[in-house]
C-alpha cells in the first residue's frame, strides 16, 4: 500500500494528478490538498478513479500535520507554490512522511533561488530515516537526470554544461505566462548567474542573447542566458565543471511586455500603498493575467529542453546532446494541460514513483543528480516524456 498526498491544485498539480492516477499498482491512494478545495474537487472530477481531496494552509505547520496525521500518507508530493517549502518540510518531518518537490525554496521577500535552505535540513531527515528529494521537475529535475545519464554513460569526465529550454509554443495572448507568474517574472527579471572556473559570476539579467536550432523540426529561437537552480546543485555534485550555463528562449512580445512592465514599477515585490491599502504590483499583476492552467486549449507548438555536456571519454573530447520534444496540444489530449505543466509533472511523478518502489529512498535530503538516473530516464520514455541523445560535431553559444 502507498498513500500519496499531492499538496497544490495548480497546473502542476493537474498533471500529477492525472499520472499518478495512472498507476494504481504504484499509488494506491491518491489526496489532493490546496488551499481552496474547488480546485481539488474539479481536478478529481476529472480522473476516471477515486480521489480524496482536502482544504489545508500550506503555509501552516500545524495545519498541515493534523491533515498529515489524519491520512498517513507514505509521501507528500509539493507542487504549491516554492515559499511554502520549508513549512512542507517542516510538517513532513514532524508527521514521519516522506518529501518531494519540484522547485527551490525561496522566501517571499526577496528573488533568491538558492538550495541552503533545504540543504540545512540534511540531518533532521537523515536523523527522522525519511527521504526529501529535491526539485523533481523538469528544469530542475530531469535536466539534473540528464546531465547525469550523461555523465555516466558517455564521459570519464565533464566539463561544460548547457542546459537549453526552449518554448516553441504560442497561446495567442499578447503577454500571459506558462507557470505561475509571480515565480516566472521573479526568474525572468532576477540577476544572471553562470558558473565559471569554479565560483558563479554574475552579469545583467537577460544580457546574454544566442540563436540556437532545436532538432526534429521544432525550430530556431532566441535563447537568453539565466540563472536557474540547477546550476547550484550540478556545480556541486559535478566537480569538474568548468562551465554550466543555463538558456531559455524568449519571444520579442514578451520581452517587450516585460520591459515596460518593469520600467512601470509593476514587476516589484515590495508592498506599495494604494488607496489605504498595501498591495504588492506582481501579486497584483499576477491577477490581471490570464491563469496559466488555463492556457491548455489554445497552446499550439512544441517545447524542446536538453542538455548540451562537452567532455573527456577514453582521452579524446566529446559533445553530446540529451534532449526532449513534447508537443504541446499531445498534453492537453492526454490530461487537459500545456506542456510546460506537463513536463513539470511527469517527472514528479516518476520521482515519487522512484521512492516509493525503494530505488530511491534513504534518508536525508538528495538533489536528483545524487542518485542513479537510469530507471528515472527508462520511466520518462514510458510515461509521456520520450527522449533522443545525440553526438554534436560542434557547439558554440558564444556571440
Amino acid at each position: 500500500m502507498s498513500k500519496v498526498m499531492i499538496i497544490g491544485a495548480g497546473g502542476v498539480g493537474n498533471v500529477v494528478a492525472h499520472k499518478v492516477a495512472q498507476l494504481p499498482e504504484v499509488f494506491t491512494e491518491i489526496v489532493l490538498a490546496s488551499r481552496t478545495k474547488s480546485k481539488c474537487d474539479a481536478i478529481a472530477e476529472s480522473i476516471d478513479r477515486p480521489i480524496k481531496t482536502a482544504a489545508v494552509d500550506a503555509d501552516n505547520v500545524p495545519e498541515l500535520v493534523a491533515l498529515l496525521n489524519q491520512e498517513k500518507p507514505e509521501l507528500v508530493i509539493n507542487v504549491a507554490l516554492p515559499y511554502q517549502d520549508l513549512t512542507i518540510m517542516d510538517a513532513c518531518l514532524e508527521a514521519g512522511v516522506h518529501y518531494m518537490d519540484t522547485a527551490n525554496y525561496e522566501p517571499l521577500d526577496t528573488a533568491k533561488f538558492e538550495y541552503k535552505w533545504q540543504w540545512a535540513y540534511q540531518e533532521k531527515f537523515e536523523k527522522a530515516g525519511l527521504t526529501a528529494l529535491l526539485g523533481s521537475g523538469f528544469d530542475p529535475g530531469a535536466t539534473n537526470m540528464f546531465t547525469a545519464y550523461l555523465a555516466k554513460h558517455y564521459f570519464d569526465e565533464i566539463s561544460e554544461l548547457d542546459i537549453i529550454d526552449v518554448n516553441g509554443g504560442d497561446h495567442g495572448y499578447p503577454f500571459a505566462t506558462n507557470f505561475n507568474p509571480e515565480i516566472n517574472i521573479r526568474e525572468v527579471t532576477a540577476e544572471c548567474r553562470h558558473w565559471e572556473n569554479g565560483e558563479f559570476v554574475t552579469t545583467p539579467a537577460m544580457s546574454k542573447k544566442a540563436e540556437f536550432t532545436c532538432p526534429d523540426e521544432v525550430g530556431t529561437y532566441n535563447i537568453y542566458r539565466m540563472y536557474h537552480e540547477e546550476l547550484e546543485s550540478l556545480s556541486k555534485h559535478f566537480p569538474t565543471l568548468k562551465r554550466a550555463q543555463f538558456w531559455m528562449s524568449f519571444g520579442d512580445s514578451y520581452l517587450k511586455h516585460l520591459e515596460v512592465l518593469g520600467n512601470v514599477g509593476m514587476t516589484g515585490i515590495e508592498p506599495i500603498d494604494y488607496n489605504g491599502t498595501q498591495i504588492v504590483p506582481i501579486q497584483f499583476l499576477k491577477a490581471l493575467l490570464p491563469d496559466p492552467s488555463t492556457l491548455g486549449p489554445r497552446t499550439k507548438g512544441k517545447t524542446c529542453i536538453g542538455c548540451v555536456v562537452r567532455g573527456v571519454k577514453d582521452g579524446a573530447e566529446k559533445i553530446m546532446y540529451l534532449y526532449q520534444v513534447k508537443d504541446h496540444q499531445d498534453c492537453y489530449q492526454e490530461v487537459k494541460s500545456q506542456a510546460i505543466s506537463y513536463t513539470t509533472g511527469v517527472p514528479a511523478m516518476i520521482g515519487a514513483k522512484m521512492i516509493l518502489e525503494g530505488h530511491w529512498k534513504k534518508p536525508g535530503v538528495w538533489n536528483m543528480e545524487q542518485l542513479d538516473p537510469d530507471r528515472f530516464m527508462e520511466d520518462m520514455n514510458k510515461y509521456g516524456l520520450p527522449w533522443k541523445v545525440i553526438e554534436l560535431d560542434s557547439f558554440n553559444l558564444d556571440q
